[in-house]
């Protein structure tokens, strides 16, 4: 069955404040080799039948409508894998 991967992300201009809390994390364990990290969410949506463009267009409503917070989130991603 095909699935349909959609990534959520905070808004670049806002403040990550699970993402800066790993950061530190990163800076205490002496890993110095990123500089910075942002959280966010993954939904898999498992299709039952054909992914056809009304599915896909389904999915993207889906994901602005109730997977993410439009205020503070953008939908950043939705692939389809096999």
């Amino acid at each position: 069955m095909p699935t349909i991967v959609v990534d959520v992300m905070p808004k670049a201009e806002l403040l990550d404040p699970q993402g800066k809390a790993v950061s530190g994390a990163f800076a205490r364990l002496g890993v110095s080799d990123f500089s910075g990290v942002r959280i966010g969410k993954r939904f898999e949506l498992t299709v039952d039948g054909e992914v056809t463009d009304e599915v896909l267009a389904e999915a993207q409503r889906i994901a602005d409508e109730i997977l993410s917070n439009s205020v503070i989130e953008d939908v950043v991603g939705i692939e389809v894998v096999e």
